[in-house]
């Protein structure tokens, strides 16, 4: 199989943590402080591009990703963002 070119990070915004972190149903894996998430999130995103990957930040809004779950039958977990943030990027790449 072979490595993407491109991946879509799912981001958070300072401003949408805290209710992210409540309003998922895993929201209590995700690292209590947004700081630290962030540099988390950043150390993940440098590794990833070390490997020859473009990461583009995917913001996750929870009421739209809350939206497509129901939409799609998914939980709101982190396998659900990861594959929502690759249909957002797939959404831009053929600009929709």
């Amino acid at each position: 199989m072979s490595r993407p070119r491109r991946v879509g990070l799912p981001w958070y915004g300072p401003e949408h943590y805290d209710a992210l972190r409540h309003g998922l149903v895993d929201g209590a894996k995700l690292l209590a402080s947004y700081e630290a998430w962030r540099m988390s999130a950043e150390q993940v995103e440098r590794e990833v591009q070390r490997s020859g990957v473009d990461v583009v930040r995917v913001p996750i809004e929870l009421g739209a990703f809350i939206d497509w779950c129901m939409r799609t039958g998914s939980a709101s977990d982190g396998a659900a963002r990861a594959r929502y943030a690759a249909e957002r990027l797939e959404e831009t790449a053929a600009g929709g």
